[in-house]
């Protein structure tokens, strides 16, 4: 069965030990042999080594090639074959003296492995026997060659009379070397053979046949490989004689009969076997190309048993028949009965590729795949019928499409037949016949597939990439172990070779794809090849036309095959188990396939905007390139965002197709409605659209008015399709949205239109960005209906606020705003962004930071400090004690239903130890609600505070109702469903944005006093966060903002010299964090915010008595260290707080060695002492270190008595103590403080200094 694999066996080549078998076994060979007797054969042996020596001594011979004969003899004095192989040398070389011989050397170049070797021995054989042959009708035959072994080996009724011995000979050794399984060997004397018969008429043809079928016959007794290497080299044998062209010069002259005898020859050896069948055809098709027409109609047609092959071959399955036929046809081009049924009459392609007759032909094309992975000669004759024509003119562009219209003409109707024959061969034979069968066949259909892709046009390639062959390549590329994976493989790299840089079959290749994968082949197959294809279409032209290529698709409704892939269709009995799915893989289990594909067409169009980028550096550019550039892009935004607006957004009632005068464009929907899901979708990449475009907008030319505007486009175009009576919007709005939605559009239009007269600055840049967060607004709405109605008011009243060319002739609307004592415009925006932000998309999110950007010098202390509370609230907080004192924040987070996590303490919280009361209390870094204006925002009256704060938490109530109303609903929400990671992630989310903003503000406002308010928010907000899980992203966010933005920024807040204290509790809480925290994030961030604070503290330039009181919460928390186990401050800090800022290090040179004198651990002692050491040593040629040793001289006296009495244990710390001392002596010398600093120590202490000093206390003693 054609359908089973054959054995492996059947196409190997025979190995050399059984030729040499079935050589030796031949009866023809051995028939002369064995007439002779063993004494004969000694005889015969002894004489040969007589006339080898006298060669040799006479130079006409090397002796290695006779001591080998020798040898070889000697050895195997029973082989008869190699007897009669060596015999004929002493024949041959005993005449070469006086007349020509034969060189039996040559016979082993045939065999060589270099073709040009094979060639070379070919040619001198030719040459000696012709020689040979010459001399011996010159004599008549009776002056032949000599030697007794030649005529045995001659003497046999073979036809050949006419020949020398040695062309017997030949003749004899060529048939036998052409039955050879060696490497080689057949085709050196297949080439030889056919040589000699061309060279020398001598040689009968009639008889050579004959002689080959006696020679090479093979007998019932033979089996396997012996009868396999006498067949193959009959086929080679009658392949050499076609190759001579003998038998068409004997037909010329003679006019006999040799043709038809020799056709019914090969027609009787393919009947043999199998593989004989597909050479043989090429034998008689050799002999065919050199008859002439008449030969071929009279004999080779009139051959027997030709035409009974012919009509038993399509039921039989016979690919050579339809083969030999094909070529038959091709060469006579004439109507013949002999034929069959097997090629239509009158013959003609269109007829020939019918559906009917392929079917009746499915057999032979079937079987074809026996010589795999060789492709049958049947293929390239059926392509070449089939796709006659090169591709279309217009297409060997490879990089621009031609838009002309091409005449119809007899070359274009030629181009039709061949798609029609094409479509019924590729259903037919490739996908009926070959896909859906075994793997061979498989395999077969993809590489005929690729037979015809250098003949393809772009409108052909889809009919190649077919469904079934797009559903065969997801299988089979599905799964790497498959047996055909690296077939899959190569296909699919030939066509991407094919495709290469033409735009046509580029699309077409994605099309195909793409629409039989469902908009999934790549997901499916693990490969980058749609993405690939889609990465090339980097000019304007290209990206047009694959956008018109993307809405033909998702409009048409032409068939999309669902056809399972399952084991049943595409696998046979040979195929993988277990290639079958559960569910259809081309719509992973849910959705229609139609709706995944237009899906991926929706998600595709945005993307091909990205890849036209401009080829070189744009100061490189001219400006009239820049604005081409500009306006092609512009061309392709403008065609995906009137295809998304169109399905997205419209309707039609009447019909599919709806024309609009006004645009002179026609716009389709599809028949059958698209579901809501991607009407979403459409609006969502128009969000996208809108977004790329407002990015790229960055980079615009100043002063030059930007004529390619997509959101006024945008706005233009959905006002157009809404006046056209048939079309409405998909989903009918309620009176709110309604009205919102036309304010949007209305204020887009009058904002667009001032822009253009305005000049650039800073006007137009707001109102540009604030067009796009309209238009981003607007499509909002009409996704999520009866959500985003209120917050587009509020807009829309923001920016007739933000500009005043909008409230003119609107005077009643402004005396009705006053007499309502309006909040601030830019309180009003801030609650208007803090309301979308929670559940906006990421384009809109942009659209509100870039306005945002935009506004962000004006906004007010109120707003600023509502975005900070969003970034400090916990939708999850921990149940604590109430705070002390109640504050309208937390009743409003008792409305909430939220706790605020003021208090950081304890275990689970934020790495505070338990003695750390009040830290992270309202007020821990800075209170959260009163301290929120006494520390930052309204630093210029303190006098008025309590009032403010009523107002502030009264305005606070009322803006922030929207977003509380969506933190109570999330919170209610993650109680009800119990879903709380959701929640949480949510909310996280609506964190970020915020902060986003914040960072915003920060950029250009870091040197505002306001920029001390967001960093106490962030810092506590930091803390916080280390009572719940999974806030690691959320902390880094925060750290990089408090780094780049506030501690490492260019400026920083100037305050006045009264507002000392707000920075001395900032720093107070800053040091706090750094002893009491137990994550080293948190201390390591507070020492960061010290030095910050005393940056600022420091550019202050404030009096002695205001520094005094920063110092005392140094000292106060040194006093902690000392006094307080938990405490983790690590002196380290201190002493490069000391470095950085010496002022602190001053007052704090007498506690510390009152401290290390009294402290009762040895660490913090040593510790201290470093410390000591350190300041000592900064104030070591200063004025002031006489004082400052004076007035403590006392005490350190004491501390050094202490120190050396109680020497420490370890080394290192001796060492240490030993320094220090050793730092004190040196500055007491510099001093000249020696007889002072006696007369303080006591005896045993000196004793001490000098037993433990040594060389440092020496000046000392003069003084004692």
């Amino acid at each position: 069965m054609a359908g089973k694999k054959r054995p492996s066996s059947s196409m190997e080549e025979p190995t050399e030990e059984q030729t040499e078998k079935a050589m030796a076994s031949i009866p023809s060979s051995s028939k002369v042999s064995e007439k002779l007797k063993q004494m004969e054969r000694r005889k015969v042996r002894k004489a040969l080594d007589k006339e080898r020596r006298r060669v040799a001594s006479e130079g006409n011979q090397k002796s290695e090639s006779k001591s080998e004969s020798n040898t070889e003899e000697e050895q195997n004095p029973e082989s008869e074959l190699k007897q009669e192989t060596k015999e004929p040398v002493t024949s041959v070389a005993s005449t070469s003296l006086t007349q020509p011989g034969l060189h039996l050397d040559l016979f082993r170049g045939l065999s060589s492995q270099e073709s040009s070797v094979r060639e070379e021995a070919a040619e001198r054989l030719v040459r000696e026997l012709r020689d040979v042959q010459r001399s011996y009708e010159e004599s008549n035959g009776e002056n032949g060659e000599q030697g007794d072994p030649v005529k045995l080996e001659a003497e046999k009724d073979d036809g050949m009379e006419n020949c020398a011995p040695s062309l017997r000979y030949a003749i004899r050794r060529f048939i036998r070397g052409v039955s050879s399984s060696r490497e080689f060997a057949r085709q050196g004397f297949a080439l030889a053979l056919a040589a000699v018969v061309a060279e020398i008429h001598a040689i009968k043809l009639d008889s050579l046949m004959k002689f080959i079928v006696e020679e090479l016959e093979v007998s019932s007794g033979m089996k396997g490989q012996e009868a396999k290497d006498n067949l193959l080299g009959r086929l080679f044998a009658y392949a050499s004689i076609a190759r001579s062209s003998r038998i068409s010069e004997q037909w010329k002259s003679e006019n006999s009969s040799i043709v038809k005898d020799f056709v019914a020859e090969v027609t009787s050896l393919a009947a043999k076997k199998r593989y004989l069948s597909e050479p043989a055809v090429s034998v008689i098709l050799d002999l065919v190309n050199k008859l002439p027409e008449e030969a071929v109609l009279t004999q080779v047609l009139e051959a027997p048993d030709l035409k009974d092959w012919f009509e038993r071959a399509a039921k039989a399955g016979d690919p050579d028949a339809l083969f030999l036929a094909l070529k038959l046809q091709e060469r006579v081009k004439a109507e013949n009965d002999v034929l069959g049924n097997l090629l239509p009459c009158p013959f003609s392609a269109d007829k020939f590729f019918a559906r009917d007759h392929l079917l009746f032909l499915s057999p032979c094309f079937k079987e074809s795949t026996f010589c795999l992975p060789h492709l049958h000669g049947l293929w390239p004759v059926v392509v070449n019928m089939l796709l006659p024509d090169m591709p279309a003119l217009e297409e060997t562009n490879p990089t621009n499409r031609s838009t002309k219209k091409h005449k119809k003409s007899k070359k274009g109707n030629s181009s039709e037949d061949s798609s029609v024959n094409l479509c019924n061969f590729c259903e037919v034979v490739i996908e009926s016949s070959l896909l859906f069968s075994s793997h061979d066949r498989k395999c077969l259909a993809l590489n005929i597939l690729l037979l015809t892709l250098p003949k393809l046009s772009a409108s052909n390639l889809q009919v190649i990439l077919s469904s079934k062959v797009v559903y065969c390549l997801m299988d089979i590329l599905s799964n790497k172990s498959s047996w055909l994976y690296k077939a899959g493989q190569h296909f699919l790299t030939e066509v991407m070779n094919f495709v290469g840089e033409n735009l046509d079959r580029r699309i077409a290749a994605i099309v195909s794809l793409q629409k039989h994968s469902r908009g999934r082949f790549d997901n499916i197959t693990k490969t980058q090849t749609v993405k690939q294809l889609i990465a090339k279409f980097d000019n304007a032209d290209g990206c047009m036309h694959f956008v018109d290529s993307l809405i033909s698709l998702f409009v048409d409704e032409g068939p999309i095959s669902d056809e399972p892939s399952d084991q049943s269709q595409t696998t046979d009995e040979n195929s993988e188990v277990g290639s079958a799915e559960d569910k259809d893989p081309l719509t992973n289990g849910n959705g229609t396939g139609s709706d995944t594909l237009k899906n991926w067409v929706i998600d595709t169009m945005p993307r091909v905007i990205k890849n036209l980028k401009l080829n070189s550096n744009l100061k490189t550019l001219t400006d009239e390139e820049i604005v081409r550039f500009s306006e092609d892009k512009f061309k392709v935004q403008a065609a995906i965002m009137k295809f998304l607006t169109v399905q997205g957004l419209f309707t039609a009632s009447l019909g599919t197709e709806v024309t609009s005068f006004e645009l002179q464009e026609k716009f389709t929907w599809p028949k059958a409605a698209i579901s809501n899901a991607l009407r979403e979708s459409c609006i969502r990449q128009l969000q996208v659209l809108l977004e790329e475009a407002q990015k790229s907008e960055g980079a615009r030319i100043l002063n030059e008015i930007e004529p390619n505007d997509l959101a006024s486009y945008f706005t233009r175009f959905v006002e157009t399709v809404s006046s056209i009576p048939s079309v409405s919007l998909f989903t009918a709005l309620g009176d709110e949205d309604d009205k919102a939605f036309k304010k949007l559009l209305k204020m887009e239009s009058k904002l667009s239109n001032e822009e253009r007269k305005v000049s650039p600055g800073t006007d137009s840049s707001r109102m540009h960005a604030m067009r796009f967060l309209l238009m981003q607004l607007l499509l909002q709405i009409l996704l999520h209906p009866g959500e985003f109605h209120e917050a587009a008011i509020d807009l829309t009243i923001c920016c007739k606020k933000a500009f005043s060319f909008l409230s003119q002739g609107n005077s009643e609307e402004e005396e009705e705003e006053e007499e309502g004592s309006a909040p601030q415009f830019m309180d009003v925006l801030v609650d208007t962004f803090l309301s979308l932000l929670p559940h906006s998309s990421g384009p809109l999110n942009y659209a509100i930071e870039q306005v945002f950007r935009c506004f962000c010098d004006e906004v007010t202390d109120a707003g600023l400090i509502r975005m900070l509370r969003i970034v400090k609230k916990e939708l999850n907080p921990r149940h604590l004690a109430p705070a002390e004192e109640d504050s309208g924040d937390e009743d409003e987070d008792d409305f909430l239903e939220i706790e605020e996590d003021d208090e950081v303490a304890g275990d689970g919280g934020a790495g505070l130890s338990d003695e750390s009361e009040g830290i992270a209390e309202p007020g821990s870094v800075v209170d959260a609600d009163d301290e929120d204006r006494e520390d930052g925002m309204d630093v210029d009256s303190a006098t008025n505070e309590d009032d403010e704060n009523e107002d502030s938490d009264r305005m606070d109530d009322d803006a922030m109702f929207r977003m509380d109303a969506y933190l109570a609903a999330m919170f209610n929400e993650k109680r009800t469903s119990g879903n709380d990671s959701a929640a949480q992630s949510q909310f996280l989310s609506f964190k970020f944005r915020v902060l986003s903003l914040l960072e915003i503000y920060l950029q250009k406002n870091s040197g505002k006093t306001q920029a001390l308010t967001v960093y106490s928010f962030l810092v506590q907000a930091y803390v916080k966060s280390h009572a719940n899980t999974g806030g690691e992203q959320f902390r880094q966010r925060i750290t990089g903002i408090l780094q780049r933005k506030i501690f490492k920024a260019k400026e920083y807040p100037k305050f006045p010299e009264n507002q000392v204290e707000t920075l001395k509790m900032l720093i107070e809480k800053s040091l706090k964090l750094v002893s009491r925290s137990r994550f080293k994030d948190v201390s390591s961030l507070a020492q960061n915010a010290t030095f910050w604070l005393l940056k600022i503290t420091t550019s202050m330039n404030c009096a002695n008595p205001e520094l005094e009181s920063v110092v005392e919460v140094f000292q106060n928390t040194l006093v902690d260290y000392f006094n307080n186990k938990k405490s983790r401050l690590k002196l380290g800090f201190v002493k490069e707080v000391v470095r950085r800022y010496p002022w602190v290090g001053t007052p704090l040179f007498g506690l510390l060695i009152e401290k290390c004198c009294s402290t009762k651990a040895e660490f913090r002692q040593i510790e201290t002492l470093d410390l000591l050491d350190f300041i000592m040593k900064s104030y070591e040629k200063d004025s002031c270190s006489s004082k400052l040793v004076k007035k403590h001289l006392k005490i350190i006296c004491e501390l050094i008595g202490k120190l050396l009495t109680n020497m420490p244990q370890k080394q290192s710390r001796r060492a240490d103590v030993r320094r220090f001392c050793t730092r004190v002596l040196n500055v007491v010398s510099g001093l000249k403080l020696n007889k002072k600093f006696i007369e303080r120590l006591t005896p045993e202490v000196c004793t001490l200094c000098e037993a433990q000093l040594g060389a440092a206390f020496k000046p000392f003693k003069t003084e004692e």
